[in-house]
């Protein structure tokens, strides 16, 4: 079973189903998506030469090609390979080399950078406007012999952690890895063939949450730009194209809770919106709880694991803005598709509660990095994903303590960069905090955060100290330096980039505000 067989029964039982919906501007049905991934599958196996196995990147803006190549690459039986439109050259290079691609689908925009690393790396290419128009046009709408073909252990999926400078890391899954993620996205989503998913982040972070599950449900796909994001605009997409799922990033949902306090508009076709990558702080999820709904889904979890680890699930959030409000300091519970547990210093498996790295063993669990053993060997021990997480489970509830390099000693004490943002977010006009470590003579670190005020707030470094010790933070772990920015550091997945914050923070400095 694949992704591309799952297309081709959902447009023999609903042919007509609106498939993908590029912004309410170009659209496929099921029936056409069937039709035209299969002409593109003989395609790539006639005259690009591609064979099972092979890997096919694709270097492509969030639009409705993208969703029709990685179903082509399925019934091809190709190993897909989605590129994060930000990526730099030398990101790029390292990670096209690392694949080891024998074609690269593009667009005009990146056609040039693409030629140039194709010429030198010695793969083809191919560009949405030029023969990928014919190759959809033309061939036999029939499903290739190798779609059926191609058995559940057989390699579908590269996603690439993030644009690095160092190494890439290719975390590689199976079909039948893919197919298991997406019944449990499903699950945990409610997503249906009455669901009309929206994109909101590069289509590469999507495959797994998002594209994968919708085209397995047999829901609609939407898609829109996203090389920037702008509140209103999403506020508007989401109303305008009556989209009832999607996943954003917590600096997201900043924005659009500004934008919907300003219009007094809500979201009432949206049934799950799941949030990630950074936890949001009990005040700001009952602002948006009060203004959208129980619609709010948090997930835990890394791209090694496909997407899905624990989730906070919305009738969580109920119980903990009714009472438990503890709950919301959690990042949830084991998904129903995967052990989670945490592992000592030794790497020894924690029976229960306890406190340690996290860790993942299931059926959509990476089968490893590509053509990295090193790296798989460091991170996949006896099936087990290990994370570089810390956690603490109280209950069997999982509550994040920190990454294992953002943990910060002050003085020999470990002091959790998290705890301290928590803090921050005590005084209203922080919309967001990153916290670091710098050298420190004296304490051998000392903590710096960055700050982000909410649109048209004010605030001094002092009242934000203040308002973070009234709310329980010790004076110790109290920040002696915050610095007002106008944005976060991010990585090409949206990711606070602190690597970058403690490079631009190396030394210790007066404090300011």
């Amino acid at each position: 079973m694949n992704i591309g067989i799952s297309v081709a029964q959902h447009a023999r039982r609903h042919p007509d189903r609106v498939a993908v919906d590029e912004n309410g501007e170009r659209s496929l049905t099921y029936a056409e998506l069937d039709a035209r991934s299969s002409r593109l599958a003989h395609y790539l196996a006639g005259p690009c030469g591609i064979r099972p196995g092979d890997r096919v990147g694709y270097l492509l803006y969030n639009r409705l090609e993208v969703v029709e190549f990685l179903v082509a690459c399925a019934k091809a039986g190709a190993i897909a390979a989605p590129m994060n439109f930000r990526l730099t050259e030398s990101d790029l290079r390292a990670i096209f080399g690392n694949a080891g691609v024998s074609l690269v689908l593009t667009q005009q925009d990146f056609a040039g950078l693409v030629r140039t690393l194709g010429a030198e790396l010695g793969f083809a290419v191919l560009t949405v406007e030029e023969e990928y128009q014919a190759a959809v046009a033309s061939g036999s709408a029939v499903g290739p012999a190798s779609m059926l073909a191609a058995g559940g252990a057989q390699d579908a999926l590269i996603q690439y952690t993030s644009g690095t400078t160092g190494r890439p890391k290719g975390a590689t899954f199976t079909h039948d890895a893919v197919l298991m993620h997406a019944a449990n996205v499903c699950l945990e989503y409610a997503v249906d063939n009455s669901s009309r998913v929206l994109i909101s982040i590069p289509h590469n972070s999507a495959t797994n949450i998002q594209t994968i599950p919708a085209l397995y449900a047999g829901a609609t796909l939407v898609l829109g730009d996203v090389r920037s994001f702008d509140g209103a605009a999403w506020l508007d997409r989401v109303n305008r194209l009556d989209v009832t799922h999607s996943q954003v990033v917590p600096t997201m949902l900043y924005r659009v809770l500004e934008v919907a306090r300003q219009r007094g508009e809500t979201m009432p076709s949206m049934r799950r919106l799941g949030y990630g990558s950074a936890p949001i702080p009990a005040e700001r999820v009952g602002e948006l709880m009060e203004i959208f709904g129980s619609v709010f889904i948090q997930l835990y979890g890394m791209i090694e694991v496909a997407a899905i680890g624990t989730m906070l699930r919305p009738d969580d959030h109920v119980r903990a803005l009714t009472g438990e409000t503890g709950l919301l300091a959690s990042v949830g519970q084991p998904s129903y598709g995967i052990d989670v547990r945490v592992a000592d210093e030794a790497g020894a498996l924690i029976a229960g509660d306890g406190r340690g790295e996290v860790v993942f063993k299931g059926p959509y669990v990476m089968s490893g990095y590509w053509n990295a053993p090193e790296l798989t060997a460091g991170a996949l021990r006896d099936g087990w994903m290990y994370s570089g997480d810390i956690a603490e489970v109280r209950n069997g509830w999982f509550y994040l303590v920190d990454r294992r390099k953002d943990i910060i000693i002050r003085g020999g004490q470990n002091i959790a960069s998290k705890e301290v943002e928590e803090a921050l977010y005590h005084h209203p006009a922080v919309m967001e905090a990153a916290v670091i470590g710098v050298p420190s003579a004296e304490w051998g670190e000392d903590i710096v955060a960055a700050v982000v005020l909410r649109p048209g707030a004010q605030a001094t470094a002092d009242q934000i100290r203040d308002a973070a010790l009234a709310g329980g933070l010790t004076r110790f772990k109290c920040p002696a330096r915050i610095d007002f920015v106008a944005e976060l550091p991010r990585n090409a997945i949206g990711k606070i980039q602190k690597g970058v914050l403690r490079s631009r923070y190396a030394a210790p400095a007066a404090v300011t505000g």
